[in-house]
């Protein structure tokens, strides 16, 4: 371009102005540093004042497309030796070792299981590849959990990827106000009710959470409301679910759990009832947790009526609570003790429930009579973690459907 015409101050000031919204480029960087030397030599930059300076940087900001940190870069090196050189020294690069595939199947994986965590997300590549013999994930399954981060915020990854009153005291003498004690043994449930709110002054419908202290076996039900007539039926389900045998049904003061007809129920399958102390937020905090970064993740808080309680909760028996239990995997604390008897957790191990059942001592020993652990492996190789996660979107996906019409 000929910017000879360019002769003054005042000149380049408005021609800067009257082009705001053109882009200019060169066809080389030697090109520009070339062009950038010729016009500081030209308005005499070393000798101008602070605004004819701020100008003139303007000016060539607009014309070349350099960042202005870059521009101050070369406009210091024209005032310290009189030129502004191009550097021939090649800048280290690492070579690329993950691929445009690599970020493309991670973003396949993370859109079936709604993105996970790190640590899940890099156990679901390791299961891929080890169980069922998958070679495309071998490089995702030996990435770092920190560059699974980095692979996440490329450009690629961005454009695909489809990416969140206190409780009134009560006098009732029903369940041990106390916090279950495990001591590592499966069977102690927390279970929490979620509301899918209201709207027009219609109730929306509720989702009932049970999860495993030890394992995070999770098993969730639908009802169209937290009423006996809903819910007794809605916990023998759930309860009858579970593999193993419960021994504990922890919950919080809720007057829909602590009540005769559920207390009932529990001495009949010979399970004990606890519920939450005063003033200890941690004593349910584990279904609270699963609340969030399940249902919430994959419902949302928008009201959906109480009639589609029936249509959620199929797809729940059907497909979700498979999901959860065989192919999301967990994180799962190591507790230590420091010298001054500090509890410290670390999650440094991530298995899904099964395999974290599979992990106990006698693992078989915790079943119910009519439940083998060959029936629970046949459950969990019958697909891998990602073709049944896809399938559980598409089902969920036709749910929404359903309920948008």
């Amino acid at each position: 371009m000929d910017d000879t015409k360019l002769s003054t101050i005042n000149q380049v000031e408005q021609f800067t102005k009257s082009t705001a919204s053109v882009e200019f480029c060169g066809t080389s960087s030697r090109e520009k540093y070339l062009w950038i030397e010729a016009t500081l030599i030209r308005f005499r930059y070393g000798r101008c004042r602070k605004k004819e300076r701020s100008t003139i940087k303007q000016f060539i900001l607009a014309m070349t497309g350099y960042s202005d940190v870059q521009t101050k870069r070369l406009i210091g090196q024209y005032l310290k030796c009189g030129k502004v050189l191009l550097s021939v020294k090649k800048k280290h690069r690492f070579p690329q070792k993950y691929t445009t595939d690599d970020v493309a199947l991670l973003v396949r994986t993370d859109n079936a299981h709604a993105r996970l965590s790190g640590p899940a997300t890099k156990r679901i590549c390791e299961r891929e590849l080890a169980i069922w013999k998958k070679q495309e994930y071998e490089r995702l399954a030996r990435i770092s959990v920190s560059h699974l981060y980095n692979l996440r915020g490329r450009r690629q990854y961005v454009s695909h990827a489809m990416t969140y009153a206190k409780t009134n005291a009560v006098s009732i003498q029903i369940g041990e106000r106390r916090k279950p004690r495990p001591e590592g043994n499966p069977g102690f449930i927390r279970v929490d009710s979620v509301h899918q709110g209201d709207r027009d002054k219609e109730k929306g419908m509720y989702h009932v959470n049970l999860v495993d202290e030890v394992l995070q076996w999770e098993i969730v039900v639908c009802v169209e409301g937290i009423s006996e007539h809903f819910l007794l039926p809605a916990l023998e389900t759930a309860l009858a679910s579970f593999p193993f045998r419960i021994l504990n049904f922890h919950s919080d003061n809720g007057s829909e759990y602590i009540n005769r007809v559920v207390a009932k129920l529990l001495r009949k399958l010979l399970i004990d009832q606890t519920k939450s102390r005063a003033r200890r937020t941690n004593d349910n905090a584990l279904v609270e947790t699963k609340n969030g970064s399940v249902i919430r993740k994959h419902f949302g808080y928008r009201h959906i009526p109480r009639r589609y309680a029936k249509t959620v909760n199929d797809f729940y028996q059907a497909y979700f609570n498979e999901y959860l239990n065989y192919h999301r995997p967990c994180g799962y604390a190591t507790i230590t003790v420091d010298a001054r008897g500090k509890e410290k957790k670390v999650y440094d191990a991530y298995l899904t429930p099964y395999e974290k059942f599979q992990s106990l001592p006698n693992a078989e020993t915790y079943l119910k009579d009519t439940v083998t652990l060959a029936a629970l492996d046949a459950i969990a190789r019958r697909m891998s973690d990602t073709d049944y996660a896809t399938m559980m979107q598409k089902k969920k996906v036709e749910v929404w459907e359903k309920l948008s019409r």
